[in-house]
C-alpha cells in the first residue's frame, strides 16, 4: 500500500506541474495575442516621486512610424493590475497600446502612508512619452477606485495647462457631476466620457431623493446627476430630455464633437472584471473615440480563456501542493512526519456520535456566521497597514479558537470515553515531529510560490479566478505575513485537526469523499449564506440589506473556494499521512500569502 501511495502521489505531482505549464502557456497565448502583443513588466518613477509597476501591452503594429492610441487601465481598491486582464487583452489585441498599472499601495507599487489617487494620471503621463504612443489619441479607464482615480487624473490634466487625455470611461465609479461650486457642469470639456454602471453596483450611484428615500444603482437613470451627465452637464433644473442607457448622445463642446454614453450591464459591482457585457461597453466605447487600429466587433472576446486557464493554474498548484507533501513524508528525511499507510475512516459508535458530528459542524457554522459581520467591522477599523487582513485574520482566530474549544468539548464528554485515541488519530505528536512538520511545511510553501514566480517572471501570468488570486510579491510583504500569519495560521490548523482527526468518518456511507464534502460545505456555509441573504434582498428589494457591509461581503466570494479548497486539501494529506497540522500549516500559510499580497498596504 506505501508503494501504490508512492506511485499515485508521482502521478499527481506530474499532472499538477503539467497543468501549471499548460496553464502559463495558454494564458499567456491569449494575452500576447499568439505573439502578436509583447507584455513588458514595467516599475516607473512617476513624476509624483513615488515608484509604479504596470504592465505594458506593445501591439506590434505599434512603432515609433506608425504610433497607436494608449489606453491607462487601473483596478479598483484592495485589487491590482492582473484583475484588469478582460480590458488589456481586449484592447491590445484591437491594436491599443495599454498600460495595466497597480495602483498607490496595492499590487507591486511603492507603500505609501496615503492611498495616493494619482495612479492613473501618472500612468497618462508615461503614455505620452512613449514614441510608439499617438498623444493626441489616449485614454484612461479605471473600475471602482480606479475610477475615481481616473476622475482625479481628468482634474488634473485640466490643471496642467497641455491636457492630453482625450477618453475617459468610469467603470463602476460615478463621474464628477459638478464644479468646485457645486453648480452642474461639464468639467471633462471635450472629451469623450463614458460609464459602465453596473445595475446592481453595491457602492456607487446612490442618492437620498426629497423625500428622504434611500436610492441604489438600480434606478441611477432616474438620479438628476446621471441625466445631467447625458446632457453634457447641463443643469437638470432647466428640464433636461429624459436620455436612455446604452445610447451613445454627441454635441460639440468648444469646437469638438464629443459623445456621452452609460452602459448598463445586468450585473454586480465586482463582476465587471469578470463580465462579458462589461467588456463589451469598454470595447465600443474605445473603438469608438480611439479608433481602433484593429477594429474586432466588440462580441468577440477571448479573455474567459486566459481566465479558465488561470483557474487550471490554480488546480494545478493545488495537486503540486498535495503530492509534494506526501513524496516528501515518503523521504528518509521526513518519514516520521507521515505514516506508512493510508489512514481509514473511524466508525461512528451510535447515535450519540452523529450527533455530536453533525452538531459541532453547525454550531462552528453559526458562530462563524454570526460573527462575521461584527468582528470585520471591528478589525477593518483598527490603525493597521492592511486592514482587510486585520478583518479576515481576526474573524479567522476567533473561528479556529471555537474549533479548538468544539474539540475539546467533545473529547471531554464523548470521544474519551469511547476510545478515541488522539495519538492514534495523529492529534498528540512529539516536539521533533512537529518540528519536522513545520519544516517540510516550510518547504512545500517556498516550492509552490517558486512556482507562481516562474509563472510571472516567463510568462507574465500568475493563478487566479475573478477575486482569488495567487501571485508574486515584494519581499516586504513577507512582514506582513508574519504580522498576521498568526491569526491566519490559528484557522487553518484547527480547521485541519477538526475535519481530519475529529470529523474523518463513516459518515456519509462507504465512500469517504462524501465525508469530505460533507465536512467541505460546513466549513464554507458562513461564506455562502450571508452573500445569499445579502443579494436576495437587492435583487428583490433594489436595496442592500446590510449597506455598511457592502465590501465585507464581497470578500466572502473568493473565500468560499478558499475554504472548500483548503478543507479537501487537508483530507487528501492527511489520509496519506495521518498528520493532520501539515496540511494545515501549509494552507494557513498560503492563504495568509494569498491575503497580504491581495489587498492595500499603507505605512501605519
Amino acid at each position: 500500500m506505501k508503494t501504490q501511495t508512492k506511485r499515485m502521489a508521482k502521478i499527481g505531482l506530474c499532472i499538477g506541474i503539467a497543468l501549471m505549464l499548460l496553464s502559463m502557456v495558454v494564458a499567456s497565448a491569449v494575452q500576447t495575442s499568439g505573439g502578436r502583443v509583447s507584455v513588458k513588466s514595467l516599475s516607473l518613477e512617476t513624476d509624483a516621486g513615488y515608484v509604479m509597476t504596470a504592465y505594458l501591452f506593445i501591439p506590434d503594429t505599434a512603432t515609433a512610424e506608425t504610433p497607436a492610441p494608449g489606453i491607462v487601465t487601473s483596478h479598483g481598491y484592495l485589487n491590482n493590475k492582473e484583475m484588469q486582464d478582460a480590458n488589456f487583452v481586449e484592447l491590445s489585441r484591437r491594436g491599443f497600446v495599454v498600460l495595466a498599472i497597480d495602483q498607490p499601495c496595492h499590487g507591486n507599487s511603492e507603500v505609501m502612508s496615503v492611498n495616493s489617487a494619482s495612479g492613473v494620471y501618472q500612468g497618462a503621463l508615461a503614455l505620452s512619452r512613449m514614441p510608439f504612443v499617438d498623444v493626441t489619441r489616449i485614454g484612461v479607464t479605471g473600475h471602482s477606485m480606479g475610477g475615481m482615480s481616473t476622475n482625479a487624473a481628468v482634474a488634473s490634466d485640466n490643471a496642467s495647462g497641455a491636457p492630453f487625455i482625450s477618453a475617459v470611461l468610469l467603470n463602476n465609479a460615478d463621474p464628477t457631476y459638478q464644479d468646485g461650486d457645486g453648480n452642474f457642469a461639464n468639467i471633462y470639456g471635450s472629451r469623450d466620457v463614458g460609464v459602465v454602471s453596473a445595475q446592481y453596483d453595491e457602492f456607487f450611484h446612490q442618492w437620498i431623493d426629497d423625500e428622504g428615500n434611500r436610492h441604489e444603482a438600480p434606478d441611477y437613470l432616474e438620479w438628476e446627476n446621471a441625466q445631467s451627465f447625458l446632457n453634457f452637464g447641463a443643469d437638470p433644473a432647466e428640464g433636461l430630455e429624459q436620455r436612455e442607457a446604452d445610447t451613445v448622445y454627441t454635441d460639440t463642446v468648444d469646437g469638438e464633437e464629443c459623445i456621452r454614453v452609460i452602459y448598463r450591464p445586468h450585473i454586480i459591482h465586482p463582476w465587471s472584471h469578470f463580465s462579458y457585457q462589461a467588456t463589451v461597453g469598454v470595447i465600443d466605447f474605445f473603438t469608438r473615440t480611439l479608433d481602433a487600429p484593429n477594429p474586432i466587433p466588440a462580441t468577440n472576446q477571448v479573455w474567459q480563456w486566459k481566465e479558465a486557464f488561470n483557474f487550471v493554474g490554480v488546480i494545478g498548484l493545488c495537486l503540486f501542493v498535495i503530492n509534494f507533501i506526501i513524496l516528501l513524508t515518503k523521504t528518509p528525511v521526513f518519514a516520521d512526519v507521515g505514516s506508512a499507510e493510508p489512514v481509514a475512516p473511524t466508525k461512528v459508535a451510535d447515535g450519540k456520535g452523529k450527533i455530536w458530528f453533525w452538531g459541532s459542524l453547525a454550531a462552528g457554522a453559526l458562530f462563524s456566521m454570526l460573527i462575521y459581520r461584527r468582528i470585520l467591522a471591528f478589525g477593518t477599523s483598527l490603525p493597521v497597514s492592511q486592514t482587510e487582513s486585520m478583518g479576515l485574520g481576526l474573524w479567522s482566530f476567533l473561528c479556529g479558537l471555537f474549533s479548538i474549544v468544539s474539540m475539546l468539548v467533545y473529547y471531554h464528554t464523548y470521544g474519551k470515553k469511547h476510545g478515541m485515541d488522539l495519538a492514534a488519530r495523529g492529534v498528540k505528536i512529539s516536539l521533533k515531529k512537529l518540528l519536522k512538520t513545520i519544516i517540510l511545511a516550510v518547504i512545500v510553501v517556498v516550492v509552490a510560490y517558486s512556482c507562481v514566480f516562474f509563472a510571472e517572471y516567463f510568462f507574465k501570468v500568475d493563478f487566479r479566478l475573478w477575486t482569488l488570486a495567487i501571485k508574486t510579491f515584494n519581499p516586504d510583504m513577507l512582514g506582513q505575513a508574519v504580522l498576521y500569519g498568526g491569526l491566519f495560521m490559528t484557522f487553518y490548523v484547527a480547521s485541519s485537526v477538526s475535519a481530519n482527526a475529529f470529523n474523518y468518518n463513516d459518515i456519509g456511507g462507504r465512500h469517504s469523499w462524501v465525508n469530505a464534502i460533507i465536512v467541505a460545505l460546513f466549513t464554507t456555509l458562513p461564506a455562502l449564506i450571508l452573500p445569499w441573504i445579502q443579494y436576495i434582498h437587492y435583487f428583490t428589494t433594489d436595496l442592500m440589506l446590510w449597506p455598511a457591509s457592502n465590501m465585507h461581503i464581497l470578500w466572502l466570494f473568493p473565500i468560499v473556494l478558499i475554504l472548500f479548497g483548503t478543507t479537501l486539501i487537508s483530507r487528501a494529506v492527511y489520509k496519506a499521512t495521518n498528520n493532520p497540522y501539515l496540511a494545515g500549516i501549509v494552507n494557513g500559510c498560503i492563504i495568509t500569502l494569498m491575503t497580504v499580497t491581495n489587498t492595500c498596504t499603507t505605512l501605519v
